[in-house]
């Protein structure tokens, strides 16, 4: 390259570089919206040990599940559960109110069917009017 160049290229690539900079910073996030709220929704589905053990065990491990489910409720992150009553794979549903999906994924991980493998989950991100489900933290709209 002849030598002249390197002067327009270096001058170029200087007058470019804060350009690139600039490119590289994320954008703001959007304010939130006061009106809505994001919930973690859960689908339980039968697990590969779905069926698997002694009848006492599997009861013990049900007495366990209903316990935390409790638990949970009382502490205000699950606000949503119950059983589907069809004959499909899908075993249940949770509603969490938590502070992020790595949460709601915590809290389903330490769920004792889950951890006997008699149930697997899915979860997603759910955003939704305040109020929209009977949460006590957003009283129902008069």
């Amino acid at each position: 390259m002849p030598h002249r160049l390197v002067p327009v290229l270096l001058a170029l690539c200087l007058a470019l570089a804060p350009l690139r900079a600039a490119e590289k910073k994320a954008p703001p996030a959007p304010a939130p919206d006061p009106d809505v709220t994001t919930y973690y929704v859960c689908v339980l589905s039968k697990g590969l040990y779905a069926g698997v053990g002694l009848k006492e065990e599997r009861i013990k491990t049900q007495a366990a599940q209903h316990a935390y489910i409790d638990r949970l409720a009382r502490e205000g992150k699950l606000l949503v559960a119950g059983p589907f009553t069809d004959a499909s794979d899908w075993r249940g549903l949770y509603i969490f109110k938590c502070a992020s999906l790595s949460e709601a994924r915590t809290l389903v991980n330490a769920d004792p069917e889950v951890l006997a493998g008699r149930l697997k989950f899915e979860i997603h991100a759910w955003l939704t009017a305040k109020g929209s489900i009977r949460d006590p933290a957003f009283p129902a709209a008069k």
